[in-house]
């Protein structure tokens, strides 16, 4: 039997980032803050540690879900406080980041803007941040950005979700 892993996401703000991967099956902690590479790449962009057990969902299942729930393919103005990234906490997770990437982009008529980092640093938000979505599932933005998100989530990717999770929160 395998062990817990994880695996650092950024590219959108991360409350919405940590409610898409606290809604899966095989995640067993989400905490969003702020996450940073090493060397030109050590500055910090919003985003999540994830927690997972490899047994239930893969890290290439977890990665497909982060391209598909973010703008992975499109620069924007807020690409430095959304870095469109996979952060291996693990080294030898670095390979495996950068060959899921590369067999993903196949999914994608544009190129990924998505890239693998090393892991350097996590500062996680304050308290009352964590767990935003599903502390409150009423306030404006989580019905106005997340929700709509965690649904297309259930149709791109169904066999990966929580549906009594997520179908508690969705109306």
């Amino acid at each position: 039997m395998m062990g817990s892993e994880k695996l650092g996401l950024s590219g959108t703000c991360y409350w919405c980032t940590e409610a898409i991967f606290q809604s899966l099956i095989g995640v067993e902690a989400v905490e969003q803050g702020w996450i940073s590479s090493i060397g030109e790449d050590d500055w910090f962009s919003e985003g999540v540690i994830v927690t997972f057990n490899p047994e239930l969902i893969s890290l290439k299942n977890l990665i497909d879900i982060h391209l598909h729930t973010h703008s992975s393919t499109r620069n924007h103005s807020m690409r430095d406080r959304y870095r469109s990234g996979v952060y291996a906490i693990e080294p030898q997770q670095l390979t495996e980041i950068a060959d899921a990437l590369m067999v993903l982009q196949s999914e994608f008529t544009e190129r990924l803007i998505t890239q693998a980092y090393q892991f350097n640093l996590f500062k996680p938000s304050a308290d009352e941040m964590q767990n935003y979505y599903y502390k409150d599932t009423e306030r404006p933005f989580c019905q106005n950005i997340i929700t709509p998100k965690l649904n297309k989530l259930l149709h791109t990717h169904g066999d990966y979700i929580n549906k009594e999770k997520l179908n508690h929160s969705l109306k």
